[in-house]
């Protein structure tokens, strides 16, 4: 198998992580997102939508999107389960996982890719008023978030899963997105600061 990666971009951060945690190594091919790599002929054939990271299987299989790589290694190697144990915590692993996906990882890169200047190049149009409008999206979902994080440890539950995942690396985009997590929010900066000391994370 070759994880062609993308270093610190965000999805290719998730799939870093997930591997961490279930402490799998494999062998890995960097593509150079800045400089545009991913959209070169060779790489449009694994993936056509032009986006890291893609797992390439011994088959000639290539699975690309993060959280797909990431089942499939959550399938191969299902210890410790970082996407649920049974019916039930599957799917509230599933709901956390998507929750944190659209509502907060989504306007942080969308705020990002429209008001960074170092994001003009891959985003090619920059509407500086779609930037802005992500912004207080992205902390309606942290207000959620801290509310919840109030009553766990963990965004999903009692246990550490790709919901956590997920959150950590767009949290982390914050700074980039010019985005902060707010001073009255206690939970979520508990949270985050006790996500980013895990090797995984760290690494």
């Amino acid at each position: 198998m070759l994880l062609y990666d993308g270093g610190r971009a965000p999805n290719p951060r998730r799939v870093q992580i997930f591997l961490a945690e279930k402490n799998i190594e494999i062998e890995k091919v960097q593509v150079d997102i800045n400089a545009l790599d991913q959209k070169s002929d060779e790489f449009t054939k694994m993936n056509p939508m032009q986006r890291l990271p893609v797992l390439m299987l011994g088959d000639g299989t290539a699975i690309s999107e993060s959280v797909a790589i990431c089942r499939y290694f959550e399938e191969i190697q299902p210890d410790p389960p970082l996407m649920g144990i049974n019916a039930k915590d599957k799917a509230i692993v599933e709901m956390w996982q998507r929750r944190m996906e659209l509502n907060l990882m989504l306007p942080i890169a969308q705020a990002f890719r429209h008001l960074h200047p170092g994001a003009a190049h891959l985003e090619g149009t920059q509407i500086a008023e779609w930037g802005e409008i992500n912004k207080p999206r992205a902390i309606e979902c942290m207000k959620i978030l801290d509310a919840e994080l109030g009553t766990r440890e963990f965004i999903a539950g009692e246990q550490f899963t790709i919901a956590d995942i997920t959150g950590i690396v767009a949290c982390q985009f914050l700074k980039p997105a010019r985005i902060e997590i707010p001073e009255d929010m206690k939970n979520l900066s508990r949270w985050f600061k006790e996500m980013c000391s895990r090797p995984s994370v760290m690494g």
